[in-house]
């Protein structure tokens, strides 16, 4: 069976060295043992000349090649006071290349930092950018409007939430990346394959792959990415199809987050990434609506992506993903800025009987997720004056007109709820209501697994696990179909209704990786503390991309919550949006234009900030004829509606093999296809300080109580007061540690014992306590004899608000009874006494029950009782040295350990 993995790219580092008469681009791996090099022209004034050299360089063939075109560029030979070849920028990538009325520029990334990790492939978000203007003075040709149009490019912040990565396809979703892997090892072994994957071989000769049929082997895979998502595919597209396929860099715009779930050290892996559409991207009220092609306003494909980081492999790790989306309604409408109204009025543009603009857009989506389609409209039905209620009974009519001709089973699914009316009413609980909409939606669609059930699910089986949708394919559960919120911003209700959404979707996704017995999580825990800090950094990106300010109201303002101070912060941010839209939307919709391509300079042509509208330029049947209307009543695309319920991006057909861009067959060590040596750098000092697994978001250290004693799982339900993020979930880090340190300062001294056992309820004092007073994690407990009146004794530091159970109506059976000394050994051996404790506690310790037999009954090995595996000599000999050097005393190196050292310096710095 061929095993199929992601090609990493091997050009992660870059250093732009300068001629006068050229640019020579070298880029390497990260251990620097692979290196490419391009060659850029700078002597043409217009045009791009861009040379791929397709050799492999080694480091030392690298520095004797830089070397020769030092010597061979100086002025005189023999002169060392002037290089010839002089060292310009340093980068981790290559964002494009762009002109605008002069010659082209290269856009480099020069700073990145590390947001998240899937699988041990590393997502990297961009802090900085350069750029290099190619042509040398001599041959410029100067325009007057060049600085203007670089300045309008600029302002398009590559810094604020653009995302890359090497080796994982950010512009696909986690199941479609996964399924693509299965999709050659089903092929290599198939006509269809061979004759399909001609074109989509590696067009260099020293990679080409092997088509023999039923070769076996280890195959390394590149696909194309989804340009739907890919803000810089116009910018690479001039050189698309002349360089290596590794020095092509796709970033996504949007947001990416990641946290980690501890359950009992487990450590499960929480991310959060939206991608935003580049078609027909804008601002606010500048772009509304739809375009003629079907691409709405503000799309943004938000996934979730639950693993267990404890196996990082795509093929032996426990992954699971859901996917939803967000967008203007699928219509041909506006609203009219200039008359200066915080709600202007919104009018709807074309009359489109037959539903074109939103079959199109229906279509991508089948094509892209599957069936069913569930919209979930959040606009409001009632109103005195006709304002959202427009586009609510425009949307009807297009989804019942359009749901005519497609098979029932097939069907799109309209869910209209007026939230604004529920948010106002103080008898109904909006959040529950949306919990029932999120369960029917989750079970209509399902969720990505890439297993098969767990045995526990079906020991413990339970009612919504039954009813589950989705389709089962290949050992792994497969989601179908997607949920299709909005709102008219898609920005604050759109959020919240997404977020219990994803809250359902998660329970699911942690009860089918066997975390937790029942796929239902509860409010006020840790794991959804976590996620709705997520889901609320989330919203509040989007929200600054698209409206140009933070989001109004939160989870927390729907469920009535919120502090006193959050209207006034939902009054700033309604101003803060307010002046956005009046006053720089429109150089931000400039900015985007240029920056996506939308709009091209070109001499004799308007300028762009001459332009009175952008309507034609996203509207492409204004100013050309596009291909013929599709049918009004047959408006899906054939394949797509014979594969469903699957979506058609997903099946193994002979049109999406060929979008495989990159088939190379590689051994089993290959560094290509290593996930293990680019995720662990073995080659070079790692620093736990640095380590981004233990600076990310964490349940135990940022969510969990400090003076949690009694259950530390990030399921239990606690109150408001006693995690630590709670009062500080809206505030910026700033202001956050600014806060921190007036709560330490500000706390009372530790109270003593007797104090702490005659104190009301009242229990705030001892929640700001760190060191001071015992906490529950270190209070002994004491099992005494069991008669008539049977006790439970513990030391009188406990906290006041633990319940005392003082009447117990029958005996513990004698199971029961063991179980629980157990327990009580098991707390006491992970626990270290407080010096405090022991000294007070003495006579109570010295009393307590030993257990000397095993805690586990369990007669083979697992996760409670592991047998120990008999150790080598090599292996204790080694163990032993290792503890040896940690006291300071050195072995002396063997012959074989001087050899390898040797070794490894000449290959490195020789």
């Amino acid at each position: 069976m061929p095993t199929v993995q992601p090609i990493i790219s091997c050009v992660q580092k870059l250093v732009l060295y300068e001629t006068r008469a050229r640019y020579f681009l070298v880029g390497s791996n990260h251990a620097e043992t692979k290196h490419r090099v391009l060659k850029i022209d700078r002597t043409e004034p217009r045009d791009l000349v861009v040379i791929d050299d397709r050799h492999v360089y080694s480091q030392q063939e690298i520095q004797e090649l830089l070397s020769r075109l030092d010597m061979g560029n100086r002025t005189k030979m023999g002169q060392k006071g002037l290089s010839g070849l002089s060292k310009t920028v340093s980068a981790f990538g290559i964002v494009g290349f762009v002109r605008f009325l002069e010659g082209y520029y290269i856009v480099f990334i020069t700073k990145r930092r590390k947001v998240a990790d899937i699988g041990g492939h590393s997502i990297y978000k961009i802090e900085d950018t350069t750029n290099v203007y190619i042509p040398n003075d001599s041959v410029r040709i100067a325009h007057p409007d060049e600085a203007k149009y670089v300045r309008i490019f600029q302002s398009v912040d590559l810094s604020s939430n653009f995302y890359f990565s090497y080796s994982y396809d950010l512009t696909h979703s986690h199941q479609f990346n996964l399924t693509v892997l299965k999709m050659p090892s089903e092929g290599l072994k198939s006509e269809s394959f061979a004759h399909g994957g001609q074109d989509s071989f590696d067009i260099f000769e020293d990679e080409g792959a092997a088509t023999q049929a039923g070769s076996a082997g280890h195959y390394g895979i590149r696909n194309e990415p989804y340009f739907k998502y890919t803000w810089n595919g116009y910018m690479l597209e001039k050189v698309k199809a002349a360089v290596h396929h590794n020095w092509l860099l796709y970033i996504i715009h949007g947001f990416c987050g990641q946290s980690k779930m501890l359950i009992y050290g487990r450590p499960v892996y929480v991310t959060l990434i939206a991608r935003r559409s580049c078609k027909f991207a804008g601002t606010r009220f500048l772009k509304r609506g739809a375009n003629c092609e079907g691409d709405v306003a503000n799309e943004v494909e938000t996934e979730q992506i639950i693993h267990d980081a404890s196996v990082m492999s795509f093929s032996a790790g426990s992954y699971s993903s859901y996917v939803q989306v967000r967008g203007s309604v699928p219509l041909y409408w506006s609203q009219d800025i200039s008359t200066m109204m915080p709600k202007p009025p919104i009018t709807l543009d074309q009359a489109d009987p037959f539903a074109h603009v939103a079959a199109l857009h229906f279509d991508q989506m089948l094509q892209r997720f599957g069936s069913p389609i569930i919209i979930l409209n959040l606009v409001k039905k009632r109103e005195k004056r006709k304002h959202e209620r427009i586009l609510s009974e425009a949307l009807f009519s297009a989804v019942t007109y359009l749901n005519q001709f497609l098979p029932p089973e097939y069907g799109i699914h309209y869910i209209a709820w007026d939230m604004a009316k529920y948010t106002k009413s103080k008898l109904c609980n909006v959040l529950d209501r949306l919990n029932l909409i999120a369960e029917d939606v989750v079970k209509k669609t399902g969720f990505f697994v890439n297993h098969t059930d767990f045995y526990s699910n079906s020991l413990r089986p339970h009612d919504r696990w039954n009813e589950l949708g989705g389709f089962i394919h290949n050992k792994c559960r497969l989601q179908t179909g997607v949920l299709r919120t909005n709102c008219v911003d898609c920005l604050d209700r759109t959020n919240t209704a997404q977020f219990m959404v994803g809250k359902c979707a998660l329970a699911c996704q942690l009860y089918a990786l066997g975390v937790i017995d029942k796929p239902r999580l509860q409010f006020d825990t840790d794991a959804v503390r976590l996620f709705e800090e997520l889901y609320e950094d989330h919203g509040d990106t989007l929200s600054l991309q698209y409206g140009g300010s933070q989001l109004v109201h939160r989870v927390k303002t729907y469920r009535k919550i919120a502090p006193w101070t959050q209207h006034s912060k939902d009054i700033m941010q309604t101003l803060s949006r307010y002046y956005s839209n009046a006053f720089s939307d429109a150089d931000r919709q400039d900015a985007i234009n240029l920056f996506l391509g939308v709009f091209q300079p070109l001499e004799g042509k308007s300028h762009l900030w001459e332009l009175p509208t952008d309507y034609y330029l996203h509207h492409k049947n204004t100013v050309a004829l596009l291909s013929p209307k599709r049918s009004y009543t047959h408006w899906w695309t054939p394949d797509v509606l014979m594969n469903l319920p699957l979506p058609y991006d997903e099946v193994p057909c002979t049109e999406n093999l060929k979008k495989m861009t990159v088939i190379k067959k590689t051994d089993k060590s290959d560094e290509e296809i290593d996930v293990y040596t680019e995720f662990y750098r073995p080659y070079e000092l790692s620093s736990f300080d640095d380590a981004f697994c233990l600076r990310m978001t964490n349940s135990a250290k940022d969510f969990m109580p400090k003076n949690v004693g009694i259950d530390p799982s990030p399921f239990t339900i606690r109150k408001p007061e006693e995690t630590g993020k709670s009062m500080l979930s809206n505030k910026t880090s700033k202001e956050e540690t600014v806060l921190q340190r007036k709560t330490v300062a500000s706390a009372p001294p530790p109270p003593s014992e007797e104090a702490v056992s005659s104190s009301s309820e009242d229990d705030s004092g001892t929640d700001k306590e760190e060191d001071g007073a015992v906490s529950q994690r270190s209070t002994p407990v004491k099992v005494t004899e069991f008669g008539e009146n049977t006790k439970i004794t513990e030391d009188s530091s406990q906290s006041p608000r633990e319940v005392r159970i003082t009447n117990i109506s029958g005996l513990p059976s004698e199971d029961d009874l063991l179980i629980y000394k157990r327990f009580v050994n098991l707390g006491q051996s992970q626990r270290k006494v407080d010096v405090h404790c022991q000294q007070s506690s003495t006579k109570h310790l010295d009393s307590m029950m030993t257990i000397s037999e095993p805690a586990s009954l369990f007669l083979r090995d697992s996760i409670y009782e592991v047998h120990l595996a008999a150790l080598d000599a090599k292996s204790a000999q080694i163990f032993t040295s290792h503890i040896q050097t940690g006291k300071g005393i050195i072995q002396p190196l063997c012959r074989e350990d001087l050899i390898l050292y040797r070794e490894y310096i000449k290959s490195r710095y020789m």
